[in-house]
């Protein structure tokens, strides 16, 4: 059976009122089509992940990918808070020895293998449960703290899996996981506006621009249903008039978030020879990904508020070439493992 974008289909099968249950090898091979069935695989379980850690990958993704969705899914906070509550009940049921999701039934394994402690699994779910309830962020440090339960979990996570856990790794890891989810922010502001009323613009930052956070939104706003309506209903003022009017202050705090975004992916690079090497590229792939969004962003002028940078097919075969290029170069000894 072949699943959809969104698991929330899945809690007719797998949810609160009724759990099918299922052995590890089937529990397994759900988190492998979970994890096939989603184009984030790209990054998650690229093809030359080493073969040892693939199911690994597959279990924590697979637990991650259900508590997002249980979070930004339902288009109803008090459902999500609801649905959440009882994602952390089975993670307590894994964590006591009794796993019941399938999800859990194959995390547990991995759990068990690489002695991972809960505190990540917990902090991504608290990440979800703040979603619910702080759609707006005042300064730069609180959407960096943000960060530390949305983005920093997942690659400690990795870690976790690939025999890591001391204190120097993690804190390199947080950097760049740090700085990938800010990426993610600048990427996907009108979208966040869009679909969940979010904000992750520092508000403190953008005022310093002249930008006014509640004016953006509302323009957004009636600039997308112009856009949707057509010229019928908005002759007075066509798509993107409006938004135009907002571009060089937004610019400029697009501009100053970049800038303090980069140090922290070039902080990050230092973990690459600290890790094995055949699992560098992936990890690599990960950095690669947010720092060519970033170069994205600066070649549109910062201007996401009309333009979404995305990665095209060739633009990943490409970073895939550069991580193995650098696996290359690292196993001849030419580049001590950095790219």
């Amino acid at each position: 059976m072949a699943l959809s974008q969104s698991i929330l289909p899945e809690l007719d099968r797998f949810g609160p009122e009724r759990c099918e249950e299922l052995d590890y090898d089937r529990a397994a091979d759900y988190t492998r089509r979970l994890a096939e069935s989603h184009y984030e695989n790209f990054t998650v379980v690229s093809w030359f992940l080493p073969g040892r850690l693939r199911e690994d990958f597959r279990h924590v993704y697979s637990f991650c990918r259900w508590a997002d969705d249980l979070g930004d899914e339902t288009g109803d906070p008090a459902k999500s808070r609801e649905l959440l509550a009882w994602w952390r009940r089975e993670l307590d049921r894994c964590y006591d020895g009794h796993p019941r999701h399938p999800v859990f039934v194959a995390l547990s394994r991995t759990i068990e293998k690489c002695d991972i402690p809960r505190k990540p699994f917990d902090d991504l779910i608290d990440a979800f449960v703040q979603d619910q309830s702080v759609t707006r962020y005042r300064t730069w440090e609180q959407t960096v703290d943000y960060c530390t339960r949305s983005a920093n979990p997942v690659g400690r996570l990795v870690l976790y899996l690939c025999g890591y856990r001391d204190d120097e790794r993690q804190r390199l890891s947080d950097a760049t996981c740090t700085a990938l989810q800010l990426a993610n922010f600048w990427q996907d502001v009108r979208r966040d506006i869009l679909e969940r009323d979010r904000v992750y613009l520092p508000s403190q930052v953008a005022s310093n621009h002249g930008l006014d956070i509640d004016t953006m939104v509302k323009l957004v706003r009636s600039d997308e249903a112009c856009h949707k309506d057509g010229a019928v209903s908005c002759r007075a003022c066509p798509p993107g008039v409006e938004v135009t009017a907002l571009l060089p202050a937004y610019r400029a705090t697009l501009r100053e978030l970049v800038g303090r975004t980069w140090p922290m992916f070039e902080e990050g690079r230092a973990l690459l020879p600290m890790v094995a090497s055949d699992v560098r590229p992936d990890i690599q792939l990960f950095s690669l990904g947010g720092e060519s969004i970033l170069r994205m962003i600066e070649r549109l002028n910062y201007n996401t508020l009309e333009h979404r940078p995305s990665l095209s097919k060739g633009a990943k075969v490409v970073l895939m070439m550069r991580a193995i290029a650098g696996k290359l170069a690292s196993s001849v000894g030419l580049s001590g493992g950095r790219a």
